[in-house]
């Protein structure tokens, strides 16, 4: 090796690597499915599952022991989303991100703050009726119900989430 002399310059440019930056696949799926949703947003209820005006969910399969356990608060919520203050779009963005991340995290059970309308035109609650429309359709949320009076009332919902396999 102390002999070696250096090869002369080969005429070619060579172009720097930098991997491209990775890119956060689930994120941009979701956000594509949430402006889809947007446009179409189908409203596919079982008006079965609803008591006047207390919000109600369970996928079908789930025992009504779940929903009983569930709304007499044996879970203990793991996170929360606070949705006060933002419109339907935004809103709908933090619910899909809000809950992929807690799917992810593997929390079974959170809490979704939605207000309860006092400050919506004609005082009408137009987050909680969008709530249990997004909630119903996402596959990760196996049921949910209006919280405790301790813990929002009319103005949030307890979902349970599926386990992580």
């Amino acid at each position: 090796m102390a002999n070696a002399i250096p090869l002369g310059p080969h005429g070619r440019f060579l172009h720097p690597f930098d991997p491209p930056p990775a890119l956060p696949l689930s994120r941009l799926r979701d956000q594509r499915e949430v402006m889809l949703e947007s446009l179409t947003d189908p409203s596919e209820w079982d008006e079965s599952t609803e008591n006047g005006e207390e919000l109600v969910y369970v996928r079908s399969g789930i025992s009504r022991q779940v929903l009983r356990r569930l709304r007499n608060g044996a879970w203990r919520a793991q996170a929360e989303l606070d949705l006060h203050g933002l419109t339907r779009a935004e809103a709908k963005i933090e619910l899909v991100e809000f809950l992929h991340e807690c799917f992810r995290r593997g929390a079974r059970c959170v809490r979704i703050i939605h207000g309860k309308g006092l400050g919506s035109p004609n005082r009408e609650p137009v987050l909680k009726q969008a709530v249990r429309h997004w909630l119903a359709q996402r596959e990760e949320v196996l049921a949910y119900v209006q919280a405790r009076p301790a813990d929002g009332g009319g103005g949030a919902v307890v979902v349970l989430l599926k386990s992580r396999p």
